[in-house]
């Protein structure tokens, strides 16, 4: 049976899927898997659909070890292991950054893979481990067809004034304008409520993909009117270790004035900032819950805060609201989040059904609530393999 793999390779981690094609092209995931703490102490672990564990393996001395060398070991136990005799038929990537030329998943070649590095600079947290995962696997299998598929995509049309940043004309020819991120999740969910509810998926929705990287999209009729990342994965709500949006004068400040190095403001507005450097305990909001450090509550009092002004903005780029959807590891499975930001916009006409949202139901707004809000499991792994079964196909029969 052939088969598609989904890659989604991030500076500490890479997460990825197997996918069965069906006899009516539909995906079924067949298996998955997590290498986590590159970097430090590499840990893998790939269980069944149905919860088998097939593989787990650790580094406790792998410090050292690249993304390169660690998806050479996948690699090979696959090789040795074919799961029920499934045939990799092609590699689907999640790449952070597209640019305003690539809006649409391609097929990758040297060529393209030269122009993504260039991006690099726009995403450093993630486009280099992207890309390094493609070009591992290009080494091991290079006659496997591997498609990159981009996060800014889904934003890519939205209106120009969203676009924008109040910088001269020509910085904004050259590329410096707002791109939006995190648009696979996006996609996915917009592609969800077509199914489980149409006429909230023509309407004017926020979701909320909160997580250790965290934003927001406004979408009417499942199309991205307006985000909070902008210009960098930085931009937007406060997240694990990223401080958000804040006052660019703050950063001359830190050059200037406290004579920080770029490099060094990077690691911070990047690595030390968000919930971490707000608490000075951890980037988990589980751990800040299950703290009695008041700088733990203050950290989650300004994720909240901030979460709730930004969806605020939304809702007027939107024109109204019809519907909120949370996301990601956050947003799934933290009741008590989801019920501090529904109550900070409780003026928008949101009253959540308190039993259904402790157990992360679907659906956890109240009968009477005008606003409906949902609970949406992120499945961007599953988005990537669409993309890459389309992009063959489309190149099986040109038109």
């Amino acid at each position: 049976m052939k088969a598609i793999v989904s890659v989604n390779s991030g500076s500490s981690s890479i997460k990825f899927s197997l996918f069965a094609l069906g006899p009516e092209g539909d995906l079924g995931l067949s298996a998955g898997g997590k290498i986590e703490k590159i970097g430090i102490a590499p840990t893998l672990k790939a269980t069944a659909s149905d919860g088998q564990t097939l593989l787990e393996r650790d580094w406790p001395d792998g410090a050292a070890l690249t993304h390169a060398e660690l998806l050479a070991d996948l690699f090979a136990w696959a090789a040795e292991h074919p799961l029920e005799g499934r045939e990799i038929i092609a590699i689907g990537h999640r790449v952070v950054h597209g640019g305003t030329e690539f809006a649409v998943p391609r097929l990758v070649d040297a060529q393209l893979l030269d122009k993504l590095e260039a991006l690099c600079p726009l995403a450093p947290l993630h486009q280099p481990h992207n890309l390094a995962a493609i070009r591992a696997i290009t080494k091991l299998q290079p006659n496997l067809p591997q498609i990159a598929c981009f996060d800014t995509a889904f934003h890519h049309d939205k209106p120009a004034v969203a676009s924008r940043l109040a910088l001269p004309r020509a910085l904004h020819d050259q590329g410096i304008r707002r791109y939006g991120f995190h648009g696979l999740s996006y996609e996915y969910i917009a592609r969800c409520l077509t199914k489980i509810d149409p006429a909230l998926g023509r309407g004017r929705v926020i979701a909320a993909h909160l997580g250790n990287g965290a934003s927001l999209c406004a979408m009417q009729d499942g199309k991205s009117v307006d985000t909070t990342m902008g210009f960098t994965a930085l931009d937007g709500l406060m997240m694990g270790t990223r401080c958000g949006a804040m006052d660019p004068g703050a950063v001359l400040h830190l050059q200037n004035r406290m004579g920080m190095s770029p490099t060094e403001i990077e690691e911070l507005l990047y690595r030390k900032s968000g919930l971490l450097g707000v608490s000075g305990i951890s980037s988990d909001m589980r751990v800040l819950h299950a703290s009695s450090d008041p700088r733990a509550a203050e950290a989650i009092d300004l994720f909240i805060w901030r979460a709730a002004r930004e969806a605020s903005a939304l809702i007027a780029s939107l024109g109204g609201l019809d519907g909120l959807i949370f996301t990601a590891g956050i947003g799934e499975n933290d009741p008590v989040a989801r019920a501090a930001i529904c109550k900070r916009l409780d003026w928008t006409g949101i009253v959540l059904d308190p039993e259904s949202n402790t157990r992360n139901a679907p659906l956890i707004s109240a009968g009477n609530s005008r606003i409906a809000v949902r609970v949406v499991p992120a499945d961007e792994e599953r988005m990537i393999a669409i993309h890459t079964l389309d992009v063959l196909n489309s190149a099986s029969h040109p038109q």
